[in-house]
């Protein structure tokens, strides 16, 4: 592992917060250093691929970038958020060669083994402060286990903006290349409802808006979402559905490297009944505790978060769905923020495992019925 320069250490350096209700508290975010450039990907015709039911693709693909950075990076910390059908982070001078090397691969693994077009930017902090915009970090602890990182400032949102306007862009690796997707996984069934609905939420400033008011929208929502049970997490307390063969089988065959396809399947069918019989029977293998685990699971279940906007996959009754909607649509109205709902009756998990027996796994949460994309296209639909 390379020695870091100081700005490459600066994510370790932000203090992590506890408790999501103090999520628009400006103290707790810290301006990127100016030699970092931020990352983003997305799915081009992510609308037409989960009209087709693609959503397990879509969601393989936008974890993938996550999974392929932090192992081009050897494990190092970096700050990262997923986006249902993308992904966005950032990393300092020293590790951007090696973020753009897991871009372009993982843009030509989307192409070749999901069928999909990613398309793959990354651009310079001071591209988007000369802009008069920023990108300031902070790290919310869902638990003990880890963190997660949440963006303010503008900049992320130009980024995305920049990229789908073919700035800034990578290019796709040679034909053939494969990231090291390793830990990367969808092994656990669709999760359903238990109180009503899933619902996918998605808010975002208007420009121009009065910041206070835009705060004052968020912390009420957060405060609604918070008086819910389990604060509207769509993952039980005993975890995923698990079954055997899993959905993702497919999927995690093509994440592989090496060997053929029909071997790597063969390989993950293997590995995957022999998880699915330790789980089911609890047995302690090594240092793999599999109620700790699943406890972990739950804990570490990435459903809320904030980079410019607020998203949530919320477990929801009618009761909250209603009145979510009703102060939304009131602050839309009043010029402060536009927003996206999508309703569904199932949440789906993609996982990011380095290592079984470490605690800082991290499990994506995304509606089973579009989630976040749709939102998005609703929130579109929405603009004047």
């Amino acid at each position: 592992m390379n020695s870091q320069s100081g700005s490459d250490r600066f994510y370790g350096t932000v203090k992590v917060f506890r408790g999501f209700t103090r999520l628009m508290e400006p103290q707790l975010y810290s301006p990127l250093p100016d030699d970092w450039s931020i990352g983003v990907a997305d799915i081009v015709g992510s609308t037409k691929a989960i009209a087709q039911a693609r959503y397990k693709a879509v969601n393989m693909a936008g974890t993938a970038v996550i999974a392929a950075v932090t192992n081009a990076l050897e494990g190092r910390e970096f700050p990262f958020v997923f986006g249902g059908d993308g992904a966005s982070f950032a990393v300092g001078p020293d590790d951007l060669e090696r973020a753009r090397e897991a871009l372009a691969t993982t843009a030509t693994w989307v192409s070749e083994d999901l069928d999909l077009a990613m398309r793959v930017a990354l651009v310079p902090i001071a591209a988007i402060r000369a802009q008069g915009l920023d990108v300031r970090v902070a790290r919310f602890g869902p638990s003990a286990n880890l963190s997660y990182a949440m963006f303010s400032g503008g900049g992320l949102g130009w980024a995305d903006a920049a990229m789908k306007r073919g700035e800034f862009a990578v290019a796709p690796a040679q034909p053939g290349s494969h990231p090291d997707l390793s830990g990367l996984s969808c092994r656990f069934e669709e999760i359903p409802a238990v109180r009503g609905l899933i619902l996918a939420v998605l808010v975002m400033p208007v420009e121009g808006a009065d910041p206070k008011a835009y705060r004052k929208l968020i912390e009420d929502i957060v405060a609604l979402v918070e008086r819910s049970p389990d604060q509207g997490r769509p993952v039980p307390p005993g975890g995923p559905p698990l079954r055997w063969p899993p959905a993702g089988v497919e999927f995690e065959a093509r994440a592989q490297r090496g060997g053929s396809l029909f071997k790597r399947r063969l390989g993950v069918f293997a590995w995957t009944l022999f998880y699915y019989f330790i789980m089911r029977f609890g047995i302690k293998v090594g240092g793999f505790v599999p109620e700790v685990y699943v406890q972990q699971v739950v804990e570490n279940s990435d459903f809320r978060k904030y980079d410019d906007g607020l998203r949530m996959v919320l477990d929801c009754t009618p009761e909250l769905e209603q009145a979510l909607s009703a102060r939304l649509a009131a602050a839309s109205s009043a010029g402060v923020a536009r927003y996206g709902l999508h309703r569904q009756d199932a949440a789906m998990m993609t996982c990011f495992t380095p290592a079984a027996t470490r605690s800082d796994h991290v499990h994506f949460i995304d509606g089973a019925r579009g989630g976040y994309a749709s939102a998005a296209t609703a929130l579109k639909t929405a603009l004047p």
